[in-house]
């Protein structure tokens, strides 16, 4: 059901931008580039929660008739695959925080999906378009580094303690207190290898983000609303 949910939210921000309602008049000259959000997180921060309240934060100070802000995490593997005319049984293997090195090499070995590379390739380049768009957040991925050349983009990089996270996952995810611990873990290693792995860079590093947000001090709408406000900073007519 969620997965559905996703596709269709993807589909409507498309819609929405290749409709003439979805675009602005500006005399001849160029538009401004539409601003975006990157969520980079670790494990347990709640970024899909923090997301979804983002976007209606920056959808009240939209301009009148602007597509809806978009979040897309799990939906962003939906629009992938679509781009690509990629079979949906490759869903399982796009997210970042799912695969060990090794577990990559026997499967590219073997041939049970495109090399891992030719899916990086094809992530960014959706990545990228979905950017180009803007009014849109983008969780995971390495969006940051992968629309860093990009003007209008605005990181963040969630983070909190691990006990905290770990009680968010037991609480989210319906797991016992061990099982959360070792998800946090699980998450935080895999996304960092993901990022070093493919983009020589380390998730942590300071300078890859506008923002740092430790999530242990403020719940979900308090996170949003400060990276909303942070954002307007820069960009006062997001």
């Amino acid at each position: 059901m969620k997965t559905n949910i996703g596709l269709e939210n993807c589909v409507s921000f498309i819609n929405c931008h290749a409709t003439p309602g979805g675009k602005a008049s500006y005399l001849g000259e160029a538009p401004p580039p539409r601003w975006f959000v990157t969520l980079s997180r670790q494990g347990g921060c709640n970024a899909h929660g923090i997301g979804d309240k983002l976007a209606a934060i920056l959808q009240e100070r939209e301009r009148p008739g602007k597509p809806p802000w978009t979040v897309f995490d799990r939906n962003l593997v939906e629009k992938v695959l679509a781009d690509h005319h990629l079979p949906q049984r490759l869903r399982e293997f796009m997210p970042e925080d799912r695969h060990s090195e090794i577990a990559d090499i026997l499967e590219e070995l073997f041939e049970l999906h495109p090399p891992a590379e030719t899916m990086l390739r094809q992530t960014n380049d959706t990545v990228l378009r979905l950017a180009e768009l803007g009014g849109c957040i983008l969780i995971g991925r390495a969006a940051n580094l992968v629309t860093r050349r990009l003007r209008a983009g605005f990181h963040v990089r969630l983070v909190g303690s691990l006990a905290r996270r770990a009680e968010r996952m037991v609480e989210y995810e319906k797991l016992d207190p061990e099982a959360g611990l070792a998800r946090v873990r699980e998450q935080d290693q895999a996304r960092a290898r993901y990022v070093k792995k493919y983009f020589h860079a380390h998730i942590d590093a300071a300078e890859h983000y506008h923002l740092v947000l430790n999530t242990d001090h403020f719940d979900a709408d308090q996170s949003a609303r400060i990276i909303g406000e942070a954002m307007l900073q820069l960009a006062p007519r997001c």
